[in-house]
């Protein structure tokens, strides 16, 4: 046991007791215009800066405590965005990393880029929300789910128009993942059971995902340096949170992963 065994339980235990509305999650999601495309958006800033920036608004996390608890989602959001980030992820997730959907939400009205909705995702009612708070894509964790689940919340998420991240964080879960047809390929390097980071594994583990997929380096991403490296492995994106949040100019601190020079006046 560990702690996404425990928050997965956790999770089916809330959502038994209340369910998400999905007539109403439909309705919403059919209101939304059409999903912005985090393929082409992540395939496009990999091709003119070498590496595609994933960059997050997470307020906590288990592993670091409170990062940033009185964040202005938006502002940060419009940071990412100006400094050349493609997708904007949103953690959502409330009890661990105080996150909601009204995150995303406020994000949503605040920039145009592609956002991911990041949580914990195990039942297709949960993409259908996601996609009528404005999510353009979400996050799909290969341990949290089996293969008949995996393959459910893909096809969820294609119905209405989202090709999903799907993540690994070991060799057994890379090798699940690869055997889907999912575009978007997640190496975190963090062990979400233990929450230990071991970046050496997870560099090798991105040297096995096919160059006609986006392989998405995340965790343990400090410094243009740990970009480079990522990169080197193979790596078309990463994905990059607490760095970013701690930083007294999220702006440019996000400039510097993507190796851009500040703008002269």
């Amino acid at each position: 046991m560990g702690f996404l065994t425990d928050l997965v339980g956790e999770l089916r235990l809330d959502l038994a007791a209340h369910p998400i509305d999905r007539s109403a999650a439909t309705a919403a999601a059919g209101d939304q215009p059409e999903p912005r495309d985090a393929v082409a958006a992540l395939a496009s800033a990999a091709a003119a800066d070498g590496v595609a920036l994933i960059a997050e608004v997470k307020r906590a996390s288990p592993s670091a405590g409170a990062i940033a608890a009185q964040a202005d989602p938006a502002g940060q959001a419009r940071s990412y965005a100006a400094a050349g980030a493609a997708v904007v992820s949103v953690l959502t997730e409330s009890m661990h990393f105080g996150g909601s959907l009204d995150d995303l939400r406020a994000v949503r009205d605040a920039v145009d880029v592609p956002l991911l909705r990041k949580d914990f995702l195990i039942h297709p009612d949960q993409v259908l929300a996601a996609r009528a708070a404005g999510a353009d894509t979400v996050l799909l964790i290969a341990a949290s789910l089996d293969d008949g689940a995996l393959a459910e919340l893909l096809t969820a998420a294609r119905d209405v128009g989202m090709e999903p991240l799907v993540e690994s964080h070991t060799d057994e879960d890379l090798d699940r993942v690869l055997s889907t047809d999912a575009r978007i390929v997640g190496v975190n390097a963090r062990d979400l059971e233990s929450l230990d980071v071991d970046v050496e594994a997870a560099v090798e583990r991105v040297r096995r995902v096919p160059r006609d997929r986006i392989a998405v380096f995340e965790s343990g991403i400090r410094t243009r340096d740990d970009v480079v490296r990522a990169v080197e492995a193979g790596a078309s994106a990463i994905l990059v949170g607490e760095t970013l949040m701690r930083a007294r100019d999220p702006l440019a601190a996000a400039r510097a992963l993507l190796g851009r020079r500040e703008p002269t006046a």
